[in-house]
């Protein structure tokens, strides 16, 4: 079927086809396995890899962050993540649970989310919100293991959505490899490779391909 689109709709549709401190350690607690985050770099690939399992028939969720800047630039809004971070992070935990909330609800089918709580949880916590450690819920959402999608500075390019440089996004990076960790989260970091083969890695390491 059709890949995701980018929308203005606070719910996707979903389209088949401060860090300085470690976070204590957690209890592991269960997680739900088919409900799968794909995270990392901004610039990364990671919203053409999300077109790109999409178009193989999987249920996709695109990233809240890009929702809300068409959302807020369409109504002269302010929460943009240049102008005011936080309110922007705090928007998108509250999408990202709205997302997982509607992907509960639709079955127990196989979700792939383009960043999540996670991703706001850390970007609540570095623009001055709380620890990222309090934000999310127990259990912790998402299946245990993420992929990320590392700094690619041959293909990372600034757009009307992404407005900060190619340092901040692999500072981001490191933020959220380190949250990850802390929670317990087994990461895959997937090669610098064609869209196809990084769906091909994705599927085979889940059993799906």
């Amino acid at each position: 079927m059709a890949g995701p689109t980018q929308t203005d709709a606070p719910r996707p549709r979903f389209s088949r086809g401060s860090l300085s401190e470690p976070c204590p350690a957690r209890p592991k607690a269960p997680m739900t396995p088919h409900h799968i985050l794909i995270s990392g770099c901004s610039g990364g690939g990671k919203s053409t890899l999300l077109s790109a399992l999409a178009q193989r028939g999987f249920a996709t969720v695109p990233e809240p962050g890009r929702r809300i800047v068409a959302q807020e630039r369409a109504g002269n809004g302010n929460a943009l993540p240049w102008v005011k971070p936080l309110a922007f992070a705090r928007h998108a935990l509250d999408m990202a649970a709205s997302d997982l909330a509607t992907a509960t609800t639709a079955g127990d089918d196989v979700v792939f989310f383009d960043r999540g709580m996670i991703d706001a949880a850390v970007a609540c916590a570095h623009a001055g919100g709380p620890s990222y450690r309090t934000l999310l819920p127990d259990p912790l959402p998402y299946a245990r293991r993420v992929f990320l999608t590392p700094p690619w500075p041959e293909i990372f390019v600034q757009d009307a959505a992404r407005q900060h440089g190619l340092d901040d996004a692999e500072a981001e990076y490191l933020r959220l490899s380190q949250a990850l960790d802390d929670f317990g989260y087994e990461t895959h970091v997937l090669p610098k490779a064609p869209v196809q083969a990084r769906v091909d890695i994705i599927l085979a390491d889940l059993g799906l391909s």
